[in-house]
C-alpha cells in the first residue's frame, strides 16, 4: 500500500484484515514521518493499493489531533 502526500510518499506492506467485510490494512507507528507528511499535506492525501481503486482523502484537523494524541 502506498500513502502519498504533497511532501512525499511511503510504501507499506498491507495484509488482509481477516474481518467481515474483508479489507486491506497497514500498521503505522505514531512517530512515522508519513503521519507528519499527511498532517501537513495541502488538502488531501492518497491511498493506493494494487488491484484496488485509489482513494483521495481530505486532511481535516482531526487527523493531526489524533496523531498528536497517539504520540503523547
Amino acid at each position: 500500500m502506498l500513502l502519498r502526500a504533497s511532501a512525499g510518499l511511503q510504501s507499506y506492506s498491507a495484509s488482509n484484515s481477516g474481518g467481515s467485510p474483508q479489507y486491506a490494512a497497514i500498521s503505522v507507528s505514531p512517530g512515522d514521518l508519513m503521519m507528519d507528511r499527511i498532517a501537513y499535506s495541502r488538502g488531501r492525501f492518497a491511498v493506493e493499493t494494487s488491484g484496488l481503486q485509489s482513494l483521495a482523502i481530505p486532511v481535516w484537523p482531526e487527523f493531526s489531533r489524533v496523531v498528536e494524541d497517539c504520540r503523547a
